[in-house]
């Protein structure tokens, strides 16, 4: 191996481990488990099917596509433009999806342009585009992740409301529009859909379901869930509300002791993995002329592959160690 290639390697696991560790240190410590997941997107698939063309948000969607140009309406249709739209609605943002998947590809080609011209290599090339390219998405998916997490934290509070409405004498659909009106976004304007839904012929079955659809989340589906039992079997819905508000509340105090008993863990990955990261450049500054006794070795060239490779695996362990089902 060459120096450049060898330099290549360094920079090539110093990014993997950096990446992953971030990563692993952005997501919350909490999470539904993956059987719930499972559930929840079957959930979702049903819910597609049931409402099908005739909910209030497809016909919205029908709408804006017709006000696109042809080429931009045939980009929208591709189908894995769908899955990119929802995630962008859920984040609370309106831009098209295909001008979404348009920046991606030109942060992608900028970053790799780039790094052909500094680096005149082909893999690493290949890596800038690929991270590149990543960028926006990766920032759309953490918008919709603290997005839902939001909307989680404000729902006991609409249930609360919606609760203190229907024993005061208010419709439903009173109820609904009273949450809208009262608490900000993101659920004010999600409960503000779902009153428009309503409003435009939906029942209340199609009405709540379109809200799960447009807030994929275990907690909203407990709220939609008793909704449509009480509305199909009869019940004291106060009542009903009441105890869902208790069951999500005690949720996040749950979560956040969690995540409260989780930060030396959480700190300890830091330091674990930025310790190797961190000694490397100290002795680079210090010693330029130890370290290539390890680079130009070949078994020098083995060991940093291999720690960074026992580097990967360890964030990706320290991550699923601290990440707790709730």
């Amino acid at each position: 191996m060459t120096l450049s290639t060898e330099l290549w390697i360094v920079i090539g696991a110093v990014f993997a481990m950096v990446f992953l560790l971030s990563q692993a240190m952005i997501i919350p410590v909490f999470g539904e488990s993956r059987k719930t997941r499972k559930r929840l997107r079957a959930r979702l698939g049903e819910i597609e099917r049931e409402l099908g063309a005739a909910s209030f948000s497809s016909l919205l969607r029908e709408k804006y596509l017709r006000e696109l140009s042809p080429l931009e309406r045939t980009l929208e249709n591709l189908p894995f433009m769908a899955g990119i739209t929802d995630m962008i609605e859920q984040a609370g943002y309106s831009m098209l999806a295909h001008r979404l998947a348009l920046i991606s590809l030109a942060a992608g080609s900028a970053g790799a342009l780039l790094a052909w011209v500094f680096l005149h290599h082909v893999l690493l090339a290949l890596l800038a585009f690929a991270v590149c390219a990543a960028v926006p998405f990766m920032k759309v998916s953490n918008a919709r992740a603290k997005r839902l997490l939001k909307i989680e934290e404000q729902l006991p509070e609409a249930v609360d409301m919606m609760k203190r409405a229907l024993r005061a004498g208010h419709p439903f659909s009173g109820a609904v529009k009273l949450v809208s009106e009262e608490l900000e976004a993101p659920l004010g304007k999600e409960f503000d859909t779902t009153f428009a839904d309503l409003n435009y012929g939906n029942d209340v079955r199609r009405a709540m379901l379109g809200l799960l659809q447009r807030v994929p989340s275990v907690a909203v589906m407990a709220l939609v869930t008793s909704v449509l039992v009480q509305k199909e079997t009869g019940g004291n819905l106060a009542e009903i509300l009441g105890q869902i508000s208790s069951v999500v509340r005690g949720r996040f105090r749950l979560e956040r002791k969690i995540r409260t008993l989780s930060a030396e863990g959480r700190l300890s990955a830091w330091i674990l993995a930025l310790v190797p990261l961190v000694l490397f450049i100290v002795i680079s500054l210090t010693t330029p002329d130890y370290l290539p006794t390890l680079t130009k070795d070949p078994f020098g060239q083995k060991m940093i592959i291999f720690g960074a490779i026992s580097g990967v695996i360890g964030i990706l362990w320290v991550r699923k160690i601290i990440r707790i089902d709730v």
